[in-house]
């Protein structure tokens, strides 16, 4: 995928995920099911994912490559890396320290919905600026996957949203079962 392809799937995403949940009432957004995560934790987990994302993308180029180095092998594909972090996450790897969202009240939705757009905007406006070489030349931490390459750290950003998508349907209409393949 090229930097407009990620850009396209990360926005879409996004703004998909943000509607979900703009159109939850109070007792959709703290909905609990089998002990997961409510919808609110789910967009407050995005929001501690995605803020670090846009943060490192706002560095000059030459501090992430004095913090986190810079990449020694090439991009994997947007399917490689969905199959290592799927991978990951059936031998039990989960979201640890400050990605645990704490409990949400329905009161804090809207601050979150701002936060999840205002760093949307941040990451896909960067995305366009940024030569697509840097993409693959650059790298930066994932606490599950290791060292990514920019390019698969958008790649999981616009797929980690998705996933969480399905989560939050799935809580909402748990007889329906949305698997990947719907979306």
């Amino acid at each position: 995928m090229n930097r407009e392809q990620i850009h396209y799937l990360l926005l879409q995403n996004h703004l998909d995920f943000i509607q979900l949940i703009e159109n939850l009432n109070e007792d959709e957004f703290i909905q609990l099911q089998d002990n997961k995560w409510t919808p609110g934790q789910q967009a407050e987990h995005i929001c501690k994912s995605i803020a670090p994302v846009a943060l490192a993308l706002r560095l000059p180029k030459f501090l992430l490559q004095l913090i986190f180095g810079k990449a020694n092998r090439t991009s994997k594909s947007f399917e490689s890396l969905i199959e290592k972090y799927k991978s990951k996450l059936q031998l039990g790897g989960v979201a640890t320290g400050k990605f645990v969202p704490k409990e949400i009240s329905y009161s804090q939705k809207n601050n979150i919905i701002n936060t999840l757009k205002k760093e949307t905007s941040t990451i896909c406006g960067i995305i366009l600026k940024t030569k697509e070489t840097c993409l693959d030349e650059y790298v930066l931490p994932h606490p599950l996957l290791g060292k990514l390459t920019l390019r698969e750290m958008l790649y999981f950003t616009a797929y980690h949203v998705q996933h969480h998508t399905l989560l939050v349907k799935n809580i909402l209409n748990p007889s329906q079962k949305y698997n990947h393949e719907d979306f």
